[in-house]
């Protein structure tokens, strides 16, 4: 199955902004990408207007993705809390319509990096109330005709859903209705036993990919089997977009969010590089 390749503009910038929004993108689509992921980390960083007119210049495909930063929480917080974070991502959504997206993807359940200690009870009610949160913005996303891929993340990011089975759980009565899956390979790598089974499992609630090396580098070149997990996707009729998603060291939030201590490549432009040939490759 023939995919478009997308890269996320964290791979050299964070926040993404309507002044640097021009030059970033008509760099991406001179490297060759047919995609690009779009993050959303606060309300007016960048604007639907500069970016539509950016993405009509470059014939990018858009995808936007969400950022849980410190006090964005459905779960387990406070009404205060819960409200802005609902706030947070009806702007996504609302963005994410006016561009064309038809996915706006991320861990929309609680901040990346909380985690606590977590029995069965516990989790039940995390779980209930995560449905009741979202119900709201599944609705709006139906609506506008967008499609909320929450995406599981390692257990050192979250301790609330780490495995497909977990999110399948969660959000069992939302799937199909404005909700989906979003999948990230770092992630499988760390928690599945089997990427490929989990992709499997997602079946059609798969509605957006992220791919890189086990190391969070270009992918290529890694321990993660490449030939399986694309079988895996062409089983389940995955025909959306295999999405680069990297880091720069250079930005002190993102860094340490994603726990970036490190150069992943000689440069930031060698692994959007490196990365779009060998999936390209494939």
């Amino acid at each position: 199955m023939d995919r478009p390749i997308g890269i996320n503009t964290w791979v050299w910038q964070s926040p993404l902004t309507d002044a640097v929004l021009p030059q970033l993108l008509a760099k991406i689509a001179g490297m060759g990408f047919d995609a690009v992921e779009l993050p959303l980390e606060n309300p007016g960083d960048f604007t639907a207007g500069t970016a539509r007119d950016v993405l009509e210049a470059t014939n990018l495909k858009p995808y936007l993705v969400g950022a849980m930063a410190p006090g964005r929480e459905l779960v387990l917080a406070d009404a205060g809390s819960v409200q802005a974070t609902q706030d947070y991502l009806a702007a996504c959504i609302d963005l994410a319509h006016d561009l064309g997206a038809p996915a706006v993807c991320g861990p929309f359940y609680s901040s990346t990096g909380r985690v606590w200690r977590i029995d069965a009870e516990d989790r039940n009610e995390a779980y209930r109330q995560l449905r009741a949160n979202l119900a709201p913005l599944a609705a709006r996303a139906e609506a506008a005709g967008v499609v909320l891929g929450i995406e599981p993340l390692n257990r050192y990011e979250t301790s609330l859903i780490n495995t497909v089975e977990q999110a399948l759980e969660a959000l069992d009565p939302l799937l199909g209705h404005g909700v989906g899956l979003a999948l990230d390979s770092y992630h499988l790598n760390i928690e599945e036993r089997s990427s490929s089974a989990a992709i499997r499992a997602a079946g059609e609630h798969l509605v957006h990919l992220q791919v890189c090396g086990n190391d969070r580098g270009a992918p290529g070149g890694d321990q993660t089997d490449w030939p399986a997990l694309l079988k895996a996707l062409d089983d389940v009729g995955y025909a959306g977009p295999l999405n680069i998603e990297s880091f720069t060291a250079d930005n002190a939030a993102i860094a340490t969010a994603a726990s970036i201590w490190r150069p992943l490549a000689p440069s930031q432009d060698r692994l959007a590089e490196d990365g779009l040939a060998f999936l390209r490759s494939l």
